[in-house]
């Protein structure tokens, strides 16, 4: 899932400056499961930027609403009527839904949220980078481990001569990727795939040229 953390207040204050009218949109998907962004999170800003505007004299009045996602124009448009009715929304969806809804409103979205990366719950409170989106996934070679994202190195033939057994040498808080390759493939019976020498990573089908598009021509019409 997307993982996101939220702006502080004071930075949320700072963007709103000038505005009156303000939309707080959550999102029910990802930022709702890594508590960045759902209902909750939109009551809890909500009432700390209305304490923030009392105390500076800022005149918020904000208005709250939560929909499923923010990156899908069908959930959009459930809040057409509540972004038409206020100057500005604060969105606390990812990059993404921001960008959406820019695109399909003539209002100014602002992001409320600091989109970090795509993770999983490791455990309580406490999410983990597995996906860079590199756009050329090689995990059925490395079992399910990908060393572009967790290796410091993004190294694709084993590990550095930096590593100890146990941790990698730029985050001594993190365990070397590639000792968790090694494990994973020896527990499936896969070691044989590090006898390969893998060509360098191809970086083309990532964003050096931009935003990337999908189209799914058999599901067009």
């Amino acid at each position: 899932m997307i993982v996101a953390q939220r702006k502080s207040i004071p930075e949320l204050v700072d963007i709103l400056k000038g505005r009156k009218k303000i939309l707080l949109l959550g999102c029910g998907t990802c930022v709702t499961v890594c508590l960045a962004g759902g209902e909750r999170e939109v009551s809890i800003n909500a009432s700390a930027l209305r304490i923030a505007s009392r105390l500076k004299n800022l005149d918020f009045e904000i208005e709250e609403l939560t929909i499923e996602r923010q990156c899908d124009n069908i959930f959009i448009e459930k809040a057409a009527d509540a972004i038409k009715r206020n100057d500005v929304v604060l969105s606390l969806g990812c990059g993404a839904g921001v960008q959406a809804i820019a695109e399909r409103y003539d209002k100014p979205v602002y992001a409320g949220l600091d989109t970090e990366f795509i993770g999983i719950l490791e455990e309580r409170a406490t999410w983990t980078e597995k996906c860079i989106a590199c756009g050329k996934c090689v995990l059925h070679e490395y079992g399910g481990i990908c060393p572009i994202t967790r290796c410091a190195k993004h190294m694709l033939n084993g590990p550095c001569s930096g590593s100890t057994e146990e941790r990698c040498e730029v985050r001594a808080d993190r365990p070397c990727a590639w000792q968790l390759i090694y494990r994973r493939l020896k527990s499936i019976g896969e070691l044989d795939r590090l006898k390969s020498v893998k060509s360098p990573k191809d970086w083309s089908a990532g964003i050096g040229g931009g935003s990337r598009v999908i189209i799914r021509e058999d599901h067009r019409v």
